[in-house]
C-alpha cells in the first residue's frame, strides 16, 4: 500500500504512527502542501479534495479522510474495542477531534509554525486560544479517571488525539497546564514500535 501525506502534519501522522503500532509495511510518498503538491491533476484524480493523507491500496482502491484509514487500518486490531460502548465512546472522541480539537488547536499550530505568525493572521491566532485550551482542558479531566481516553488501552482515540495535541506548544498551548496530558503524550511515546513526528 502507499500513503501519500507529510509526517509534519498530524492527521498524516497519526496514519504513520498506526502503520507503525501495526506493523504494517507500506510505501510512504511525501507531499508539500505549502507547494500545492496535493492539487496537481494527478493527486486530484485520487482525491478531489486535494488534502492528505491518503492511502491507495494495493488494488488501487483509494481512502481519504485520516480517521477513516485509521478505521481501516485497526479493523480486528486490538485498537479497536470489541465492546460496543466503549468502541463508540472511541469514535466519540475522533468526532471530538476532527471538531473540537483539530480546528484550533492545528489551526493555532500552522498559523504559527508553517506561517510564522504574519500579521494579518494575529488576530485569528488569539482567537483560536480559549477553544483550544478548551480542548485541552476536556482531555485533562478524561485522562484523570484513566490511562487512556477509553479506559485503560490504548485505542485510535488516543493516537487520532495525539498527533496534534503532543505538538500543541507550537500553536501556543502551554501543555505545562495538563500534568494528566503529558504523562498520557508519555505513555504513547513508551509504546512498542513508536515513531516520533518528523522534525
Amino acid at each position: 500500500m502507499k500513503v501519500y501525506g507529510d509526517l509534519l502534519s498530524g492527521n498524516c501522522y497519526k496514519v504513520k504512527l498506526l502503520l507503525e503500532f501495526l506493523g504494517i509495511e507500506h510505501e510512504w510518498l511525501h507531499i508539500n502542501v505549502l507547494k500545492a503538491e496535493s492539487h496537481t491533476p494527478e493527486f486530484l484524480q485520487m482525491n478531489p479534495n486535494g488534502k492528505i493523507p491518503v492511502l491507495v491500496l494495493d488494488d488501487g482502491r483509494v481512502l481519504m479522510e485520516s480517521n477513516a484509514i485509521l478505521g481501516y487500518l485497526a479493523e480486528e486490531s486490538k485498537f479497536i474495542p470489541t465492546d460496543r460502548y466503549a468502541k463508540a465512546k472511541m469514535y466519540e472522541w475522533m468526532f471530538f477531534e476532527q471538531y473540537s480539537h483539530e480546528p484550533f488547536i492545528a489551526v493555532a499550530r500552522f498559523i504559527n509554525k508553517y506561517l510564522g505568525l504574519p500579521k494579518a493572521r494575529i488576530d485569528e491566532y488569539h482567537a483560536l486560544q480559549p477553544k483550544g485550551h478548551k480542548a485541552l482542558a476536556i482531555m485533562e479531566q478524561a485522562l484523570g479517571r484513566h490511562d487512556y481516553l477509553v479506559g485503560n488501552e490504548l485505542t485510535l482515540a488516543d493516537i487520532s488525539l495525539y498527533a496534534y495535541t503532543h505538538v500543541a506548544d507550537e500553536g501556543g498551548f502551554d501543555l505545562s497546564l495538563y500534568p494528566n496530558i503529558q504523562a498520557w503524550c508519555q505513555r504513547i511515546q513508551n509504546y512498542p514500535a513508536y515513531k516520533s513526528m518528523a522534525v
